[in-house]
């Protein structure tokens, strides 16, 4: 076997530019893989980390703005929900439905001491923390009791609470802080969402009593359900849902914009469906790659049998037999391929720890909130060991035409080969 190796690393030095296109085309096709499917995976990953804050099985509604005319009313009247649809969403969906809430915005100067700055507050049941996951760094959320009982009391994000109490923001627990007029207790901090602004949460019953009285709007619905476990069923259920409050407006049944409704089944699904097409593309484009790099090895070696034709007629001539000419080639294929691949695969997972270390921590600001897009673009040493025995696999069988041909050539043949 060594005098195998040391023959290889010979013929490898005289013919250097072949060597090194042979590896070049394996070490690519390794490290384009790895580079694709763990851009992929950040990608993916971002989007699941997004995800997993949302309650799958629920649903809010918006006011929208009616685009027919119905029963003598003109298009284009602004619906605000009221008492009423909140009843009928409690009352009259219970089959599916579970938990009903609703959500009152404004915007007010929350101030502490000196300090001091302009936040949207939510007004809201305490079935919001569980539609959307807040995560608590101390304290916590809004509860049954803040709401059945008015208290005027103030969940806010990491980020808000720094700007009222800049030397050590979580010393604010349990003080008042000013909403306006008003004193509220802070009862919670929770972590904000990227670099972006995070709204304070306060008791629905409290914010609508103090700055929504005058409002008629309820604000917006939301609720959690079951038993809606396909797509089919999700849409008759928006469509029954979109009628029955219609009807509360004087709307036309089948107006989609009268009343807008945010379904976080669907939207997961939707979301399923995109994350299952972009792992199928990256995979199917890193295949590709993979198979122009056994192409190549294929080519390069055809060309190896072909450059050699006169040698391997010697060493029959000699006595040789056809499976040490054989064994030659394919023992040269392996080797050639097995080290550029591994080659490629370190680069690959360089690659990949770069891409963790600078996009992995960048965030995109999308006006509303800033999220990043990149979470954990890697792919497991499993894979990679996977891609590269792929390529010495395939190398080798590519290897094995080449080196077949070059044993069953008859030796008068081989001399008299250009």
């Amino acid at each position: 076997m060594r005098d195998i190796i040391t023959e290889i690393w010979q013929t490898a030095r005289r013919n250097k530019l072949r060597t090194t296109l042979t590896g070049f085309a394996v070490a690519w096709g390794i490290f384009m893989i790895i580079v694709l499917l763990g851009a992929g995976n950040g990608l993916i990953n971002a989007t699941m980390k997004m995800s997993g804050d949302f309650l799958t099985n629920s649903m809010e509604a918006f006011g929208g703005q009616t685009s027919k005319a119905y029963n003598g009313l003109s298009e284009g009247r602004y619906i605000q929900l009221d008492t009423k649809d909140l009843s009928a969403t409690e009352s009259e969906f219970k089959n599916h439905i579970d938990e009903v809430g609703a959500c009152y915005y404004f915007s007010s100067i929350v101030s502490n001491g000196e300090q001091y700055m302009n936040m949207q507050i939510a007004g809201v049941y305490p079935i919001h923390t569980k539609i959307i996951k807040e995560h608590l760094v101390c304290g916590r959320f809004i509860n049954e009791i803040d709401q059945k009982e008015h208290r005027k009391v103030l969940v806010l994000s990491d980020k808000q609470a720094k700007e009222l109490e800049p030397k050590d923001y979580k010393t604010l627990l349990g003080r008042f802080v000013k909403v306006g007029n008003f004193s509220f207790k802070v009862v919670g901090i929770y972590k904000n969402r990227g670099d972006g602004e995070s709204n304070a949460y306060s008791a629905y019953s409290s914010i609508k009593r103090i700055f929504g009285a005058n409002s008629r709007s309820l604000g917006n619905i939301e609720f959690t359900f079951h038993g809606l476990t396909t797509e089919e069923a999700n849409e008759a259920f928006e469509k029954d849902y979109r009628r029955r409050l219609n009807a509360n407006h004087q709307a036309h049944p089948e107006d989609e914009r009268a009343i807008w409704l945010w379904n976080n089944y669907t939207q997961s699904l939707t979301m399923e469906n995109g994350i299952a097409v972009i792992h199928t593309f990256l995979w199917v484009i890193g295949l590709f790659t993979l198979l122009s790099g056994i192409v190549g090895v294929s080519n390069i070696m055809l060309i190896t049998v072909k450059e050699r034709t006169h040698e391997f007629g010697i060493r029959k001539a000699i006595g040789a037999k056809p499976w040490s000419i054989l064994r030659l080639i394919i023992t040269e294929s392996v080797i050639i391929t097995t080290f550029f691949g591994y080659f490629g695969m370190l680069l690959g997972v360089l690659a990949n720890e770069y891409m963790d270390a600078t996009l992995g921590h960048e965030v995109t600001d999308l006006g509303v909130e800033k999220i990043t897009l990149f979470v954990n673009p890697t792919v497991g040493l499993d894979v990679c060991f996977e891609a590269t025995m792929v390529m010495v696999i395939a190398g080798t069988i590519a290897g094995l035409i080449p080196a077949y041909k070059a044993s069953r050539i008859r030796p008068i043949e081989a001399l008299r080969a250009d």
